[in-house]
């Protein structure tokens, strides 16, 4: 069994998951409170952590693998060299371990260097760019990416 990351259609991650769910595909869908403004007020909704994508635990040899492609809401498999991207499962356990400590505004400032102190991207240095869930899917699509070419 690994970790592999699906991609939903626009504005149908709720329908991609139930669906998943329904097909008894195990699925990890991590959201975060993240503060909007709205009709002037200030409130805190909850948002994915990686906007448009679910990660699902598979077998490769699973024959669910020839239904994601028609199972509605989902639009494709993450794939690199026509084989699906494979997540460690370190990282999705280190994403669940610290879900609960993820804070919308945490202090951290756009261009501000960090440096990952533990889990599967320690020694990591980056510079904080936005808590926008676009922008976290690239740097895991990034580090996927990384991880089949080694």
């Amino acid at each position: 069994m690994a970790w592999h990351a699906v991609q939903y259609k626009s504005g149908q991650g709720s329908r991609a998951l139930a669906n998943l769910e329904n097909q008894n595909i195990r699925c990890f869908h991590p959201e975060v409170p993240i503060e909007r403004i709205v009709n002037r007020k200030q409130v805190i909704r909850s948002e994915p952590l990686f906007s448009g994508y679910i990660f699902i635990q598979m077998d490769k040899d699973d024959p669910s693998w020839k239904k994601l492609h028609s199972t509605r809401g989902v639009l494709r498999v993450l794939s690199f060299g026509g084989k699906p991207g494979v997540i460690p499962d370190e990282v999705i356990d280190y994403i669940a371990d610290t879900l609960e400590t993820v804070q919308s505004a945490g202090g951290l400032r756009k261009g501000e260097a960090v440096c990952v102190r533990e889990g599967p991207f320690s020694g990591l240095e980056a510079i904080f760019q936005s808590y926008d869930g676009e922008e976290r899917a690239i740097v895991l699509i990034s580090f996927m990416q990384s991880q089949g070419s080694g």
